[in-house]
């Protein structure tokens, strides 16, 4: 492997067992923000060794075990007095002695160990936009610029707000536990946002090679299932995770073999998973009976059920679909929200009553970066033949867009209007 290949493996296996990491340290230290910065460092300990001695057989491992190795050191250095520290350094020093291999201490239990933990990050010290933006980055591993686009913020304030979490949460003393009652209502809906980003951001990546990560919309779905056992009488947790399953179940008919996107309504819809559809049914249904059918997450489930109860595109409630979405803007004022109310206007009355809508966001700093405005709009252009408004549409669109089988989507877009432009012409 060349340096340049060793280099993009420490990055993808440290996305993947990054929070494995700060779980299991967090669990043993009871320190959320010591175990960040451990975790760190083992980072560091494999860009400085792994380009000389290889990527290990199980680099999940070497990590896991090089942070436990710098946790001790660090223990011993500041020979701390309190019995909870000495109690830790032997705990760590028996399981040294105890388990050599370094592959068993991982922890095989993430789903239940990272609830906890986001759970411990939410906690009502902390303002709910801190809340979300700190288990995100530190416990779930999104970057600062995948977090700034999940809420439609600038990177530098997404960077003050985890140093102002991190500096609360350590300072606090904050327990690492799962709360109970009315500690954890109070929570609940910080964990809710948590797992529905993570979810989003794995089912249409930020930026990257690939469109989806997988391994994210699977640790959101297990988080879900979990929360729904946690807080049956939560009419929200239920409505997410029919939301998440509902979505889930397109996950084979969204790329191709080369693992481009695919789009809506061009998938193969006899490659949705229909168990999963009935799951995520159930779900929204058990949302429902508990008073939540007008929920944030209970009304974007609904939409998506329209679309899994469709057995061809054609046949799509529209009508249907716009007025959820009137429904969700009603309740949540958010420019995206409608830039999907926008895209369901133009299905059920024509891309000019669309275009309006679109055309009206234009203005919006929110949206000032985010490629699918300009994106939607070039293709609802191209619905109304205007084809080097269209073009021009998607070139800026391609532009703003961070990931790479998106901006060659758009630029596949860009060649076909450029195309039926010349053809008008």
């Amino acid at each position: 492997m060349t340096a340049a290949d060793i280099h993009r493996t420490i990055l993808a296996v440290w996305r993947i067992e990054q929070p494995r990491l700060i779980t299991g340290l967090s669990r043993m230290l009871r320190d959320v923000t010591l175990a960040e910065d451990l975790t760190q460092e083992a980072l560091v300990a494999a860009l400085e060794h792994w380009p000389a001695t290889g990527v290990p057989d199980k680099p999940g491992a070497w990590l896991m075990a090089t942070a436990k190795r710098r946790a001790l050191d660090d223990l011993r250095r500041r020979r701390m007095l309190a019995l909870k520290h000495e109690m830790l350094i032997r705990d760590l020093e028996q399981e040294q002695q105890a388990m050599p291999d370094p592959d068993a201490g991982l922890d095989d239990d993430i789903g239940d160990e990272l609830l906890r933990l986001i759970f411990t990050a939410c906690h009502p010290r902390l303002s709910r936009e801190a809340r979300a933006t700190l288990a995100l980055r530190m416990i779930c591993g999104l970057t600062t610029e995948e977090i700034a686009r999940a809420f439609l913020q600038p990177e530098a304030t997404i960077a003050q707000r985890i140093v102002r979490a991190k500096r609360t949460l350590s300072e606090s003393g904050l327990a690492y536990e799962t709360p109970r009652g009315e500690e954890l209502s109070e929570r609940l809906a910080s964990v809710l946002e948590v797992v529905y980003l993570i979810f989003n951001e794995g089912y249409t990546a930020a930026r990257g090679d690939e469109w989806l990560r997988p391994q994210l919309c699977n640790d959101a779905l297990r988080m879900g299932r979990v929360l729904t056992l946690v807080a049956p009488q939560e009419a929200e947790a239920h409505g997410l995770l029919a939301l998440m399953e509902l979505n889930a179940s397109r996950t084979a008919a969204r790329t191709d073999v080369a693992g481009d996107p695919i789009l809506l309504m061009d998938q193969n819809r006899m490659l949705w998973d229909r168990l999963q559809i009935r799951r995520g049914l159930l779900a929204l249904t058990r949302a429902h009976e508990l008073g939540g059918a007008r929920g944030f997450y209970a009304l974007q489930a609904a939409i998506v059920a329209c679309h899994a109860r469709a057995g061809a595109a054609g046949e799509t409630d529209w009508p249907r679909i716009a007025t959820l979405y009137a429904e969700l803007t009603a309740l949540v004022r958010s420019p995206i929200i409608e830039l999907n109310r926008a895209v369901a206007i133009g299905m059920a009355e024509g891309p000019a009553a669309a275009l309006a809508i679109v055309d009206g966001l234009a203005g919006e700093p929110a949206l000032k970066s985010y490629h699918l405005l300009e994106s939607v709009r070039g293709d609802l252009l191209f619905k109304l033949a205007r084809f080097a408004e269209a073009r021009a549409a998607f070139e800026a669109a391609a532009r703003l867009a961070r990931n790479k089988r998106e901006h060659e989507l758009l630029q596949r877009r860009v060649a076909d209007a450029a195309r039926r432009s010349e053809i008008v012409r």
